[in-house]
């Protein structure tokens, strides 16, 4: 695709009715004065819905509105308009990352009036960054670089759906992406008949269109081209159109559109896992790529055939195994020079002792230094526990929404580049929650020494807490330690005390500041009291 298409229809009401061109240009006001138009961002026919950027003349800050329209007459549009209204009352209080936060809804006789062809207002905190139908005017995007934009609206939508909401995504101008790369839901409201599987094919056609540059919904903005259909009705894929779309990626597009009933996809979690997959090999491509650049700026031979490429990285592999048996042989010649060199000078009495076997010790790690104290009698060394596998782990919440429970896995996933975060909360714990915790099932019973916690939020407090069961009150937990942790690892000591199976990590203090207050952790690693 080449320049810039006109996606959005001329202002004005788009389904036709009462409402007069002049009441939706930018400087006009709606809600009896206090909200300014000043760009319109986009419009939903369907609804009929419009989509503004406005300015809260009150309390001086930009704010997103969905305007919904039609005919004062019309009595199957107020209806519906008024279910829309409903459900944005009910989810108000949803917070996620992937969501504008509801700050006001206007209901007929409460700061709109249908005379004047507006059935009601949703009020939502005004996106920063881009409109998604902007991102795409230069052609398709990468498949890393769509699944990283999409996944945080998945991640919403999966929650919404645990919590029984629906957050209707289905509709491009209803989305933004954020100045750090993420797609999120702008626009909240949804039309009266969206169900949960609407969202599903919204996150689908969403996909595609980042894929294709193509539209999969019916509905779709003025100017922007519908995805094309193969014989039998199904739309084509989009590594049909593009070759370069990995198959995982383009087949979850497809089935999230198709009907359940023939293999289409149910819920949001089976698209965020091959987001997540997706992305990660990207970034691992990526990564590689850069690693292959730095070694061709270096030695530019390499970079003008491949096989010496290949030929130098396995000189260097054999290089690397080559030095670390050289060193470990080195060390052991060493050892046994000394102890020969012991016994040159030793009394006969203390060469007639037992014999010695000699065995080739490996040198410390980087960083680390071999002691030079004589060593302690076997008996009196402290006995190291070691650590306790993890059976299971549970996001453990206490009021509101879970956090982000589809992530949870990421701690004991043994990769620190996987994580698991809070949502991102305005106000710090115990404000709006009194904390969120994370519920272990240990593989067996024991008693801890202590935990070590990677994680990249500086800040975070945690109190650690043995329970009696997986689904323990919270006053029924003990807690064990206390710590605040810092940037990589942190090891909380632990108090002994007896052998339990399920350990509660209860955070009660988020990382963070301002109204930006989230923890991320990376690893969970349990240590066995000796």
């Amino acid at each position: 695709m080449s320049g810039t298409p006109d996606y959005t229809a001329p202002h004005g009401n788009p389904a036709g009715g009462a409402v007069g061109a002049a009441a939706f240009v930018p400087g006009a006001t709606l809600g009896d004065g206090r909200y300014r138009l000043l760009s319109l961002a986009g419009q939903d026919p369907r609804g009929p819905a419009q989509f503004w950027r406005a300015r809260d003349n009150a309390l001086g800050r930009d704010v997103a509105l969905t305007v919904l329209i039609g005919d004062a007459s019309d009595e199957r549009t107020a209806a519906r308009s008024r279910r829309t209204l409903e459900r944005a009352t009910h989810s108000a209080g949803f917070t996620h990352p992937g969501v504008s936060r509801t700050l006001d809804v206007l209901w007929p006789g409460h700061g709109v009036n249908p005379r004047d062809g507006v059935f009601g207002i949703v009020v939502a905190e005004w996106t920063q960054g881009t409109d998604l139908l902007d991102l795409i005017t230069e052609g398709p995007l990468p498949a890393g670089t769509a699944s990283r934009l999409l996944e945080p609206l998945a991640a919403a939508v999966e929650t919404a759906h645990h919590a029984g909401l629906v957050l209707g995504v289905d509709h491009p101008q209803r989305l933004r992406v954020t100045p750090d790369g993420k797609l999120r839901l702008a626009f909240p409201g949804p039309r009266a008949e969206v169900t949960a599987r609407e969202d599903v094919r919204g996150l689908g056609a969403t996909l595609y269109l980042m894929l294709t540059c193509r539209w999969a919904l019916d509905g779709g903005p003025n100017g922007l081209p519908s995805a094309p259909t193969g014989p039998d009705g199904t739309v084509v894929s989009p590594q049909t159109l593009h070759p370069a779309v990995p198959h995982e990626l383009s087949t979850v597009a497809v089935r999230s559109l198709e009907d359940t009933s023939v293999g289409g996809l149910r819920t949001g979690a089976a698209i965020l896992r091959v987001l997540e997959q997706t992305a990660a090999a990207e970034a691992e491509a990526a990564a590689l790529r850069a690693q292959e650049a730095a070694l061709t700026e270096s030695y530019p031979a390499l970079g003008s055939d491949e096989d010496d490429k290949r030929d130098e990285k396995s000189r260097r592999r054999k290089l690397a195994v080559g030095m670390t048996l050289l060193t470990m042989a080195t060390a052991g010649i060493l050892a046994w020079a000394g102890l020969s060199v012991i016994g040159m000078f030793s009394t006969p009495e203390t060469r007639s002792g037992p014999t010695v076997a000699l065995t080739p010790t490996t040198p410390p790690p980087p960083g680390q230094t071999s002691s030079t104290q004589p060593s302690t009698p076997q008996s009196e060394q402290p006995q190291s526990g070691g650590t306790v596998d993890v059976a299971s782990v549970n996001v453990y919440n206490v009021q509101g929404e879970p956090d982000n429970p589809h992530r949870i896995k990421r701690v004991v996933d043994g990769d620190p580049r996987s994580t698991w975060k809070t949502m991102t909360y305005r106000q710090q714990f115990p404000r709006g929650k009194p904390g969120v915790g994370i519920m272990i099932t240990l593989a067996e019973a024991a008693k801890l020494a202590k935990v070590v916690i990677d994680s990249p939020s500086a800040g975070t407090k945690i109190e650690v807490r043995s329970a009696p069961s997986g689904s323990a009150d919270l006053d029924e937990t003990t807690v064990l330690g206390t710590g605040t942790l810092q940037k990589g690892d942190t090891e909380i000591s632990l108090e002994a005390g007896d052998a339990t199976k399920f350990v509660l990590l209860w955070i009660t203090g988020l990382g963070g500041s301002g109204d930006r207050n989230v923890s991320e952790l990376s690893e969970l690693t349990f240590v066995r009291a000796g």
